[in-house]
């Protein structure tokens, strides 16, 4: 499975990919769902993206970082869709008291900003995105680690070729909106 770069210049650039990977996960069905890990230094961009991710499947309103609830519920969209912080968890187990297995449910998908905080109970993701701030922008690598994760970058990628009317493009540009 093929790793996949980007260079976003701004913030608006970061919203954009986010509803990339929407429109992808809008046209990629997976019947089990999908989990997809976010890394980054805080300020690094992954709340931003969710944001995007969110807006893009349908939300209308504020995306808030769930930082203090750990987990925020956008279930009225298509896939329904979970929003995870783990930032402040203090142990692992404790994503089994809030009833994890049932965010993971065949369907829905889960945003997951800190994973590593969540390690021994949190299934592995079918798309790790790493997002890292460079000068003005950041680098965004996606990872695919499951045939799910991999559907989605394919799909991205088909999505940003008809953009381009036709012309291939490459997800490691800079001017993807």
């Amino acid at each position: 499975m093929a790793e996949r770069a980007v260079w976003l210049a701004d913030e608006a650039a970061t919203v954009n990919m986010g509803k990339s990977l929407a429109n992808a996960l809008k046209s990629v069905p997976s019947a089990r769902g999908l989990v997809i890990f976010l890394h980054g230094t805080l300020g690094a961009g992954k709340t931003t993206f969710s944001r995007g991710l969110i807006q893009g499947l349908g939300h209308r309103g504020a995306v808030k970082s769930p930082t203090y609830t750990l987990v925020e519920p956008y279930d009225q969209l298509e896939p329904a869709t979970w929003h995870f912080d783990l930032y402040r968890l203090g142990d692992p187990e404790e994503l089994e008291f809030m009833g994890i297995r049932d965010y993971l449910a065949p369907g829905n998908v889960c945003l997951v900003e800190w994973p590593e905080r969540g390690a021994g109970v949190l299934p592995g993701p079918d798309l790790d995105l790493t997002l890292t701030p460079e000068g003005e922008g950041r680098s965004l690598v996606f990872e695919p680690r499951t045939e799910a994760g991999q559907a989605l970058l394919d799909r991205m990628q088909e999505q940003s070729d008809s953009a381009a009317g036709g012309q291939p493009q490459n997800l490691d540009r800079t001017d993807q909106d």
